[in-house]
């Protein structure tokens, strides 16, 4: 009996042990998302952008919010949620997060482009920087964050074709 009673309580443990490994594993983001920083300089940022952009032939998406921002973090978990979105961002697109807090409004920057309604904002920029579409992140939005199919939609529509 005792031995058997070992036996179950090994099996249980060990079991307990095993979920818990592999629920570690789920729970692990998948990409790295970076944080509006009001420390850098946006403008010599959205310049790099333009250069990478014209090098690889590819559109840029400035995502413009801040770390105070709850609906800012929803659309970072959208991407960490949902791997082949945030792959297929990185592959068509050059992403940039520009910060608007009170730390740093980035007014000078961001004047260059239409009104801001609500955070996050999406700027969609051709490759040499020129805007194409200013979009309300409102748009993506389902219930308590963002719809995958929705933003994929978008982005499939400013994605630049072959």
């Amino acid at each position: 009996m005792k031995s058997f009673l070992t036996v179950i309580l090994v099996l249980f443990f060990s079991t307990g042990f095993i979920f818990s490994q592999s629920k570690m594993k789920i729970d692990k983001p998948v990409v790295n998302i970076a944080k509006f920083d009001p420390a850098r300089n946006a403008a010599k940022d959205i310049e790099n952008a333009i250069k990478n952009a014209t090098k690889s032939h590819k559109r840029i998406i400035l995502d413009v919010g801040g770390e105070w921002c709850i609906w800012c973090h929803r659309l970072d978990t959208l991407f960490i949620k949902n791997p082949d979105l945030y792959k297929y961002m990185n592959k068509h697109f050059v992403y940039l997060k520009v910060n608007m807090s009170p730390e740093n409004r980035n007014k000078e920057v961001l004047s260059k482009y239409p009104p801001i309604p609500g955070y996050p904002h999406w700027f969609v920029l051709d490759y040499n920087g020129k805007l194409l579409k200013s979009e309300s992140s409102g748009e993506f939005e389902e219930g308590k964050g963002h719809s995958p199919k929705k933003v994929m939609a978008f982005l499939k529509e400013w994605t630049i074709k072959s």
